[in-house]
């Protein structure tokens, strides 16, 4: 059966994002009570990653091009919040945030290139995007105490932020048309006896 928690992913997404707007904008202090929000996201979006990743519920390649980034960013949000709880350096973190990066970049490029979703440009480019903040996570880190830096970190974090909410809208709008007609099978079948 087609399952599809695409538009619960994406929502998730921009918690998430959220969160780290705020806690970017507060300077990256260390703050325990973040790490609960960082680890509601993480663990959400590591668990319909992974699931996504090994059971393939979604047509196609869809489920690597969506499975894989949202475990990496799942796992990327995780561990961000035990860092912060236990109060760790969280440049460790930033690294695999910066490969995870990579991998959103690959497959922006590919969701464009072979016009894949609805919209490929819209969604390649929020991939794209995504994945240049983790990308350049190791040096915003790095440079922290740059007010100039941290503000244009934040800038974009709320630009992804604002293109995956309008993203979530407009796919959440189009699933719940797509699949207004659904019923489950045994429903069907009782139907047509």
């Amino acid at each position: 059966m087609f399952v599809d928690y695409l538009t619960l992913v994406m929502l998730n997404l921009v918690a998430g994002l959220g969160i780290l707007a705020y806690y970017v904008a507060t300077g990256l202090k260390p703050n325990k009570g973040i790490a609960a929000g960082f680890g509601v996201v993480g663990l959400l979006n590591t668990v319909l990653g992974l699931h996504m990743s090994l059971t393939w519920p979604l047509p196609s390649s869809y489920n690597i091009l969506f499975g894989e980034p949202t475990t990496l960013f799942g796992l990327v949000f995780l561990a961000a919040a035990i860092a912060i709880a236990k109060e760790w350096d969280l440049y460790p973190t930033s690294l695999f945030a910066f490969f995870a990066g990579v991998n959103s970049l690959v497959a922006g490029y590919v969701i464009i290139v072979n016009e894949l979703t609805r919209e490929p440009l819209m969604s390649g480019l929020v991939f794209i995007l995504t994945g240049l903040m983790g990308v350049l996570a190791p040096f915003g880190l790095k440079w922290k105490d740059n007010r100039t830096l941290r503000y244009l970190a934040l800038a974009l974090i709320i630009i992804v932020l604002l293109l995956w909410l309008f993203t979530w809208y407009k796919s959440l709008l189009g699933h719940v048309e797509m699949f207004s007609e659904w019923a489950p099978d045994a429903i069907l079948t009782r139907q047509a006896k």
